[in-house]
């Protein structure tokens, strides 16, 4: 961001739900950076992980963590009391791959977070919620580019709970005409993504490669997706809690290039100097096999919102578990 648009935080309160997890995280420093009054985390550390927020608490008084699920209303609903935040940033949620353990729990907790939020947020308890969604709402693309209004075919419980809660917030705007931006951040990677257990391919990878185990590709590699730098996203996350045009409506967050597996698993072997060989698995069931956003919405209302390479952001994240693997 630009000096200019830090100024716009400048004294707010603001609250992240699922602040110690891998976007939430780098959100926060984000915005103790930009000048906030107050940034309360709410985290059940599902995913989320202490040193993740190390910079933050740093930050004395300006920053709280509290340990809550905000999927429990009455939780939620006291930490809002306490914090009156300006704005509320939602990125709680749990892992896709969790919800191949319990696709109810999966499901569930998505829609309850939004509910909660959307219900508080009409009471008049709070400004505004920035709503983090998934990519994975649209399953497979039946056309690409994938805009927005792509139809939702969630193919996981986890995806079909994310799109639960995008419905039911686009029926609180219309019914009460509250102040949410819902956003749909395709593919993140960067530094602090979960590399233990529920780990997506490119943590994954590298951990494994690391250990001096073979990066393991499911199927025939050749499914897509579009990845995004996780700093990129945050930025976006950031200019569209400003963005006063942007109220009740729905954005692709992503870099609008189309990458296959097998690509990102040969760059990274490439990065970490590995020559051996690759373990082939069976295709993972209800996979996404085609990814690759419209960002024209976004980048009309906002600008350019995916401004890292592809080879750069994977070398500064193959740095970063370099560095973490050696403590």
């Amino acid at each position: 961001m630009t000096q200019s648009d830090h100024k716009a935080y400048d004294g707010k309160r603001v609250v992240v739900t699922g602040g110690a997890g891998f976007i939430g995280s780098h959100l926060v420093d984000a915005l103790l950076g930009a000048g906030c009054a107050r940034v309360a985390v709410v985290d059940n550390f599902f995913l989320g992980k202490i040193e993740n927020i190390a910079a933050a608490e740093g930050y004395g008084d300006l920053f709280h963590l509290y340990r809550e699920d905000a999927a429990e209303r009455t939780a939620i609903e006291a930490v809002i009391e306490a914090e009156k935040p300006d704005i509320v940033f939602n990125l709680a949620t749990k892992a896709l791959l969790y919800s191949f353990f319990n696709p109810a729990g999966a499901c569930s907790v998505n829609l309850d977070i939004a509910l909660n939020l959307a219900d508080l947020l009409r009471l008049g308890r709070y400004g505004k919620l920035v709503h983090v969604s998934t990519s994975e709402v649209y399953g497979s693309a039946i056309r690409v580019p994938m805009d927005e209004d792509h139809p939702l075919r969630a193919e996981t419980t986890y995806a079909a709970g994310k799109a639960a809660a995008d419905l039911a917030l686009a029926s609180y705007v219309n019914q009460y005409g509250i102040d949410v931006v819902t956003i749909r951040p395709f593919n993140n990677y960067g530094p602090r993504q979960n590399d233990g257990a529920l780990a997506a391919i490119i943590p994954l990878t590298i951990k494994r490669i690391l250990a001096g185990q073979q990066p393991i590709i499911q199927g025939d590699g050749l499914q897509t997706r579009d990845f995004v730098f996780v700093g990129d996203t945050v930025d976006a996350l950031l200019r569209f809690g400003q963005c006063e045009a942007a109220k009740g409506q729905v954005f692709n967050v992503a870099s609008g290039r189309e990458t296959s597996i097998r690509t990102i698993v040969e760059q990274l072997c490439q990065a970490l100097s590995y020559k051996g060989g690759i373990e082939i698995q069976a295709q993972r069931v209800a996979d996404v096999r085609r990814h690759l956003a419209c960002v024209n919405k976004a980048t009309t209302m906002v600008g350019n919102i995916a401004p890292t390479q592809l080879e750069d952001g994977l070398l500064r994240t193959v740095e970063w578990y370099r560095r973490s693997n050696a403590r």
